[in-house]
């Protein structure tokens, strides 16, 4: 898959309307635009080492989206369905295809859960999701993708390290733990201690 450098995507202001339009209440557009925002901030520093030239406005729009899709897992009490939170991607994939965004935007959110589901693992681990393959493809799908790892939406939310993910990601199979020390070799190491004092939000 190739990227159209020519494409037209949503403002950051654009992007923030979005969210404000879908976040169920004030708490849920906190946690999640706020998750993007890090998100972003992460990408950009990773990009400003990476030697070849991507789409710099793609990548922050989709770090901005990756997650919108997380509003639909919210129930009318305010309550998130945390047992199906792995479909968040397909929804707000869903999400964005209905607002009328292009499939290259669209896709930064069914495809940066984890390293990226394959067909084989739909299938076999039997998720909740269309089987298909939701592997990052462009460059520009896996820096977002590995941007994602460094922070979590937990309580409190938090900076994760590169080796604490890793350690997590082992529980899935050995061939995930190398894909991310793929994209660490690829993008390199974020600043994250200077993000956490800058979000005030702790780093693990």
């Amino acid at each position: 898959m190739t990227v159209d450098h020519a494409l037209v995507v949503p403002t950051d202001q654009q992007i923030r309307v979005l969210h404000e339009r879908h976040a169920p209440n004030e708490e849920a557009f906190d946690l999640v635009y706020t998750h993007c925002q890090i998100i972003c901030a992460v990408a950009e520093q990773l990009l400003e080492r990476h030697p070849s030239p991507l789409n710099v406005d793609l990548v922050r729009a989709g770090s901005l989206l990756h997650d919108i899709g997380v509003y639909r897992l919210y129930d009318a009490t305010g309550q998130l369905d945390h047992e199906n939170y792995i479909r968040h991607g397909v929804l707000g994939h869903a999400l964005l295809h209905d607002a009328g965004l292009p499939e290259l935007i669209s896709r930064f959110c069914s495809h940066h859960t984890g390293v990226g589901l394959t067909r084989e693992d739909v299938v076999q681990q039997r998720l909740p999701l269309p089987v298909g393959d939701y592997m990052a493809d462009t460059a520009e799908e896996q820096l977002v993708t590995y941007a994602d790892k460094f922070h979590s939406k937990t309580t409190p939310p938090t900076f994760v390290t590169s080796a604490s993910y890793a350690a997590g990601l082992r529980r899935f199979g050995e061939d995930k733990v190398a894909r991310f020390a793929a994209l660490v070799e690829k993008f390199g190491e974020p600043d994250l201690l200077s993000l956490s004092r800058r979000y005030q939000q702790p780093l693990i």
